[in-house]
């Protein structure tokens, strides 16, 4: 039954991070969000504060369910593994961050990438594109190099 609630954790986070993403980001929280779109000097971006945010939601279901392993637990497991994810993929792969990786070679990781390099190509609060980090339009997975 674990897997299963890691499974959700994961998922919910995706659809979760999507709206969150294309809603707040892009709306009442923009001022904080820009910083991630608006290349500036320094490592830190004030848009970090969204992954402190969501990894303490994570480290909080964690230790709601760790005496019985119950679903929050699990759950926040699941949470933990999109987390981790999102850090290769996002900051790693696609923007990196850390240069630990070169570029991406699978069809499914250059679709990824195009579809966030879509959504990086205004520096508006309203014209961006492509909101989520797996759930993208099936277009950026067609071939056009």
């Amino acid at each position: 039954m674990g897997i299963l609630w890691i499974i959700i954790g994961f998922v919910f986070m995706e659809i979760f991070s999507w709206t969150i993403h294309k809603y707040i980001m892009h709306g009442p929280l923009w001022k904080i969000h820009q910083t991630h779109h608006v290349h500036t000097k320094g490592f830190f971006e004030l848009n970090d504060v969204f992954t402190v945010f969501f990894g303490s939601i994570a480290v909080a279901l964690i230790l709601l369910g760790i005496d019985q392993l119950d679903y929050k637990f699990w759950i926040g497991v699941g949470i933990s593994l999109y987390g981790i994810s999102y850090f290769i993929l996002h900051d790693v792969l696609i923007h990196k961050r850390f240069k630990w990786l070169g570029r991406p070679r699978s069809k499914f990781l250059k679709g990824i990438a195009k579809a966030h390099q879509a959504h990086h190509k205004t520096n508006t609060k309203n014209d961006a594109v492509s909101f989520g980090l797996f759930w993208v339009p099936l277009e950026y997975f067609r071939k056009k190099e």
